[in-house]
């Protein structure tokens, strides 16, 4: 097969059902496969004896049945029952609705049982266990199965075959990286790597083809961002401001004092607006440290002067709720700035007004999602740019706002994801930073708890009460449904046994990343207007709505996500002027000491976002990927600014040392590396997470 993607349904045994499935998973072509990385990996272990089994996790006994599997009938459930012995203990084997297991098994005959093991009534079980004759297991000792995000109807062996037969038949990927780099960090080859990411033979050969992808994912992103700062440079700005005083009065007609820290970052930007040459910033802030005062500041002082700002944010419900707070301040302090919003469910007749309003000039103020950079926008004056959490576009998206100016405009980009200073240079190498390390005085510490899976009871009736009093909650799940191979709560059944649990008065609904845009909207309206009490949902509401009445927050499979990722969710509640709560649900068994929970403390005794960042830096280490959710900073596939912290700098000093020797890629070593920049610069940066 040619090097270049193909269409999904090109591979063997995927005909036009199973590629619509691939494309829910957002895999249209065979490089997108490739690109597909595995969540997690299995590792398959020596038997062990029933009595060394741990309860909650995967493990694996071997044995013979003394007596033939048992058939019951409950509830029209079809359940086979088979009991294994030896020295140590007993274990209950269940298979639900598969009948065909008991005539498969039989006395006498040595086998293999692999499921995850709980404790039921005392008694020891293993749900559902994959059978296996020993000589077959054997094969599987000490290797890696990669385990992949799937959908309804699209298991993991049907990926996994996929990636093995386009492993196969594709044409090897030249290499692009220059010889001398490889050989000076040790990296793999990047055909191989892609191979080893997928079907590992053991850990040290996946840390070792992780390394090299990570170094390319760091390596592609930070050649676009020292690109980025050259086109933005040291200019001379076509939009130099001067003070208004309607700003100020607005300022002050605030109800409430703006902290030193917001004060400070606004005299920056201030400052800024006025000296003279084009504005980069950075403002970076903890959740709910008041990001977004300043944006509304700088956008009236922008309107004062006479010129227009745009503000981008990544989500349809976040830029309506934008738009209307900022309408409603800008009308109650009578101020008469057109503001108009922009996003891509508008009516047509609804856009082309908005469309007609800016450009004539007659909207100063001007909020939306990507839908701004659409080609029938036209900005006569667009003299500031802000983006909202900014890691949520690629960098081809805010260029191509910064482009819809006639003159380069001033840039602000605003993130709360907390991330140490010296990795924060480096990520936005091109802008200057504000940082925003206080809280308002006014906001209540959230109340923390993390707690093991037999307090869910307890958390229901808190919910249920907190909801009797008129809150509101959320509820998280690491998968949006259940997946054969990961044992981990999912939204859709989870979002069931709530409505089963709670009261039928509180309504429970459910919100995942797979619902089409329209539902997300709806659901997250119903939510902020109060319709909906409690929200199950995936980690989709990082980024939502402002919802001052959701109290509390229970997160299940806490051990299953970053710190900095736990942070970012826990900030959707503590944003009214009630009491808040953060429950954190640990699944995980390892002890007293184990890491997870050393983890899960940080979180539990701090809400300061820029020190759980820097413990979370001092905690992490290589041995993190396997399992642990990767806490999704910048939006890349695999590597993770706290785990490849030290290789981020690495990278960053070899793409500097690069564009100082050869800025255009023209020499001989670098002739596929340009290829590949080209190739990725027309495929669309979002693809590859630059």
């Amino acid at each position: 097969m040619k090097r270049e993607p193909q269409p999904v349904e090109e591979i063997k045994g995927i005909g036009e059902k199973t590629g619509k499935l691939f494309r829910k998973l957002g895999v249209e072509t065979t490089r997108d496969l490739l690109h597909y990385y595995p969540r997690a990996y299995d590792a398959f272990h020596e038997p062990a004896a029933i009595g060394q089994l741990k309860e909650g996790v995967v493990g694996t006994v071997s044995g013979v049945l003394l007596k033939p599997p048992e058939l019951l009938r409950i509830n029209e459930m079809q359940i086979v029952v088979a009991v294994l012995k030896d020295l140590t203990g007993t274990i209950q084997l269940t298979w639900y609705n598969m009948p065909y297991i008991r005539t498969n098994l039989r006395t006498g005959i040595l086998y293999v049982f692999r499921g995850r093991v709980a404790r039921k009534k005392s008694r020891l079980t293993m749900d559902q266990p994959e059978i296996f004759l020993p000589e077959a297991y054997q094969k599987l000792i000490h290797s890696l199965q990669p385990v992949y995000g799937q959908t309804k109807g699209l298991g993991n062996k049907t990926i996994s075959r996929a990636v093995a037969w386009v492993l196969k038949s594709q044409e090897e990927e030249p290499e692009y990286l220059p010889e001398k780099l490889r050989k000076k960090y040790a990296l793999e080859d990047f055909s191989a790597a892609l191979t080893h990411i997928h079907f590992p033979k053991d850990e040290n050969e996946l840390l070792f083809a992780r390394r090299r992808l990570v170094f390319d994912e760091f390596f592609f992103f930070l050649i676009g961002v020292r690109r980025l700062k050259e086109q933005r440079g040291v200019k001379k700005s076509s939009f130099v401001m001067k003070n208004s005083v309607l700003t100020d009065r607005f300022m002050q007609a605030l109800p409430y004092k703006l902290t030193s820290a917001q004060e400070r970052a606004w005299e920056e930007i201030r400052r800024d607006l006025q000296g003279g040459l084009v504005m980069n910033r950075l403002v970076q802030g903890d959740v709910g440290s008041g990001k977004t005062i300043l944006a509304v500041l700088s956008l009236l002082e922008t309107a004062e002067n006479g010129f227009q700002g745009a503000l981008m944010v990544p989500t349809e419900v976040l830029a309506k709720q934008h738009f209307e707070s900022m309408e409603t301040l800008l009308i109650e302090n009578g101020i008469h700035h057109e503001a108009v919003l922009v996003t891509g469910s508008m009516t047509a007749k609804e856009k082309r007004i908005a469309y007609e309003k800016i450009r004539t000039g007659e909207a100063k103020i001007i909020v939306g999602t990507h839908a701004l950079i659409q080609e029938k926008v036209e900005y006569p004056s667009l003299a500031l740019v802000i983006t909202d959490e900014q890691h949520r576009f690629g960098v081809g998206q805010r260029e191509a706002l910064g482009e819809k100016s006639r003159n380069t405009p001033h840039v602000m980009v605003m993130s709360a994801t907390p991330i140490p200073r010296t990795l924060a240079i480096i990520l936005y190498g091109d802008l200057d930073i504000s940082v925003i390390d206080e809280l308002p005085a006014n906001r209540l510490p959230i109340k923390n708890c993390v707690v093991g899976t037999d307090y869910r009871k307890n958390a229901y009736a808190f919910i249920t009460r907190q909801v009797l009093q008129g809150r509101q909650a959320y509820v998280i799940c690491p998968m949006v449904e259940e997946s054969e191979m990961i044992e981990a709560e999912n939204v859709l059944d989870y979002t069931k046994k709530l409505q089963k649990e709670l009261p039928s008065s509180i309504c429970v609904e459910y919100l995942h990343g797979k619902l089409k845009g329209k539902e997300k909207n709806q659901i997250m309206e119903r939510f902020a207007a109060g319709e909906i009490q409690v929200l199950v949902s995936t980690t989709v509401i990082e980024v939502g709505v402002n919802v001052p009445n959701a109290t509390v927050m229970m997160i299940e499979n806490a051990e299953r996500f970053g710190l900095a990722q736990l942070h970012q969710l826990r900030g959707r509640v503590g944003r009214g002027k009630y009491q808040s709560y953060c429950i954190m649900i640990n699944c995980a068994d390892d002890g007293e000491d184990g890491d997870t929970k050393k983890r899960l403390d940080i979180l539990n005794h701090s809400n300061d976002g820029f020190y759980i960042a820097a413990e979370d830096l001092k905690l992490r280490g290589p041995g993190d990927i396997f399992g642990v959710r990767q806490s999704g900073e910048m939006e890349f596939k695999l590597a993770d600014i706290f785990t490849d912290a030290n290789l981020l700098k690495t990278v960053s000093e070899e793409v500097n040392r690069l564009l100082e020797e050869d800025p255009e890629l023209e020499q001989e070593e670098h002739r596929e590396l340009k290829i590949k920049l080209e190739e990725y610069a027309q495929e669309g940066y979002e693809k590859v997470n630059l």
